[in-house]
């Protein structure tokens, strides 16, 4: 991995952030919390990547009010780090000089470099590796006070996983209404003939082919994957419910003579051939888009996300309110 993809040089960054008329007052104080204070210096430091790519990328008219509104960001996030640090102390929550090394081992392992390449890089950005292995044990200690806080507490029911699933991988058949899949094979996809009537011979010899798999048992949404030309291959072919007069002609015709479970002989379309499968005309009934346990934990691990968020962001305002905080 390119440990430019993490870390950048910056270049002109006290030009871009402070005008020469106030480069004497670069550790000027900008922020309180209790009784320790943040520095335009630390914001500079914390925020020079972030500082750097706006100078590249937002257009010059834009570019002081886009600077504005990161630097509010880094002081709200630094305010955050310091709030983080003094409960942790409080806690007496505390990482060694071993966990640090896990976790800088780890880092190696995931960027896939040695330890002399990372800090050579480290150095070329001005970053002595042991200011980097503080930001790390300030990240590991931060990760350790929110796992004991928060994390450890998030409780996930099944019922609320039900009631994801039922939201989100199903759909109620309504009055009239006829639940489809279906595949398109197009005349003028890439891999067909320039000439037309050879195009055409040749869709409808692959919807024929697609067609014998769906007959002799093979998944359709599968095959609507690997196959269809449309854009609803992505999701299996799963185009939702129609009611009859929604349908285009050669759809209905197709559709309304099927039973649940059957899929129609391949049909002639203004693109190509069509092949559908009919899941259900019965109004009212469930369908489910996918088996509830193949999504389950993806859903568990949604929801967790979510509610985590949710509780860091009550814990973190609730300590916030109990200190002493003025940006200046």
């Amino acid at each position: 991995m390119n440990l430019r993809s993490i870390f950048s040089p910056v270049f002109l960054l006290v030009i871009i952030l402070v005008s020469p008329a106030r480069a004497n007052v670069i550790d000027s104080c900008v922020a309180v919390v209790n009784d320790d204070v943040i520095t335009l210096s630390e914001v500079n430091e914390a925020g020079k990547l972030m500082f750097q790519r706006i100078a590249e990328k937002v257009p010059p008219e834009q570019l002081s009010q886009a600077l504005k509104q990161a630097r509010k960001t880094i002081i709200d996030k630094l305010i955050e780090k310091k709030l983080l640090l003094k409960q942790a102390k409080a806690m007496h929550i505390s990482v060694n000089d071993e966990e640090v090394d896990r976790a800088f081992q780890q880092i190696l392992k995931r960027n896939k470099t040695t330890k002399k390449q990372f800090t050579e890089e480290l150095s070329r950005l001005g970053m002595p590796e042991k200011q980097y292995r503080e930001n790390l044990r300030e990240q590991i200690l931060s990760s350790k006070l929110v796992n004991y806080e928060v994390r450890s507490k998030v409780v996930i029911p099944e019922s609320q996983i039900v009631d994801y699933y039922d939201q989100h991988y199903t759909e109620q058949v309504q009055e009239g209404g006829y639940y489809v899949l279906q595949i398109g094979v197009t005349a003028k996809g890439k891999d067909m003939p320039a000439d037309p009537a050879a195009a055409d011979r040749a869709a409808k010899k692959k919807a024929d082919r697609i067609y014998s798999m769906a007959q002799a048992g093979q998944d359709f949404k599968q095959l609507a994957r690997e196959y269809s030309d449309l854009p609803s291959a992505v999701d299996g072919g799963d185009i939702g419910t129609f009611k009859k007069d929604e349908m285009a002609p050669y759809m209905e015709q197709a559709v309304t003579k099927l039973t649940p479970g059957e899929v129609s002989p391949v049909v002639k379309s203004p693109n190509g051939y069509m092949i559908f499968k009919l899941l259900s005309s019965q109004e009212g009934e469930i369908i489910t888009k996918v088996p509830y346990e193949s999504v389950k934990e993806e859903i568990r691990n949604t929801l967790y996300q979510q509610e985590m968020q949710r509780c860091y962001k009550s814990w973190l305002d609730e300590i916030r309110s109990q200190a002493y905080v003025k940006i200046l």
